[in-house]
Formats: structure tokens, C-alpha cells, sequence
């Protein structure tokens, strides 16, 4: 197992809005070997969707350390376009924030043999997109309980 297969996104109920992140981490063979989420607090959807890529690639080098694998490499799948357009060079980045994003996503790629952006509609990734929301609805009923 060399490779490893994300599927990351992230959302804002309301733009800005809460925000959650979420991803979904599978082998080779398409077996899900690990489902991370991680509520943002008050974020625009972009942002949300990068946190879920950050929070993704950390999982996968602590996967590929603890499994002792030299050759890694991943292939990213998210929905969002605008972020997988920024990860290919192919748009320039103009906001402050996302700017520093992407200089942490790519810093992290740094720690692998190859990683790869690919664009994905929002259908092809409704395991990532089930634990965002899983993530919002346990804060808001978290929060109305108080």
C-alpha cells in the first residue's frame, strides 16, 4: 500500500458561517481505512474546503509514518473546484487567507512522493460531505441543548 485515496470537503452554513470539514481516507483497493471530521468554528465555505485538505493530508502522513511506507503517494479527490484550480497552478490566488492555505497544503505535500488534485462533482463525494454535516447538525444540536 503505497497509495492512498482522499476524498476531502468542507462547507459553511452561511458564507461566512459555521463550518465543518470532513474526509474520507481509503486504500488501493478502495477500502476506507479511516473518516476524520473536525468542527471550524465561524468560516467561508473556501476556507473550509482547504481546512478539509489540511486535515486530510496530516491523516495520511501519520498513516504512511505509522505503516513505515517510503513511497507515498496520494490522490486527492475534492468538489471544489476553485481549490483544486489554485492546487494545479491553473488560477491565482487573490485572498489573503486562502493564500496562507495554500502555502500549508503545499508545504504538507512535501512530505510525499506524489500527490495529485482532482476535481469531483459534489455526487462522488457525499462521504466526506455526510460527516461536514454530521459535524454541523452535532454543534448546532450541541448548542441549543444550552
Amino acid at each position: 500500500m503505497n497509495k492512498l485515496i482522499i476524498y476531502a470537503d468542507g462547507g459553511a452554513r452561511g458564507n461566512p458561517g459555521p463550518a465543518a470539514c470532513g474526509a474520507v481516507i481509503k486504500n488501493n483497493q478502495g477500502e476506507i481505512i479511516l473518516k476524520t471530521s473536525k468542527y471550524l468554528g465561524e468560516a467561508t465555505n473556501n476556507v473550509a474546503e482547504y481546512e478539509a485538505l489540511i486535515l486530510a493530508l496530516q491523516k495520511a502522513k501519520g498513516i504512511f509514518k505509522a505503516r513505515k511506507i517510503k513511497n507515498k503517494n496520494l490522490k486527492c479527490y475534492l468538489d471544489s473546484e476553485l481549490v483544486v484550480k489554485h492546487l494545479n497552478h491553473e488560477y491565482k490566488i487573490k485572498d489573503k487567507n486562502l493564500q496562507a492555505l495554500f502555502i500549508k497544503v503545499w508545504n504538507l505535500t512535501l512530505d510525499f512522493d506524489s500527490v495529485k488534485f482532482i476535481h469531483i462533482p459534489r455526487e462522488e463525494n457525499k462521504l466526506a460531505d455526510e460527516l461536514v454535516n454530521k459535524e454541523l447538525d452535532e454543534r448546532e444540536k450541541n448548542k441549543s441543548l444550552f
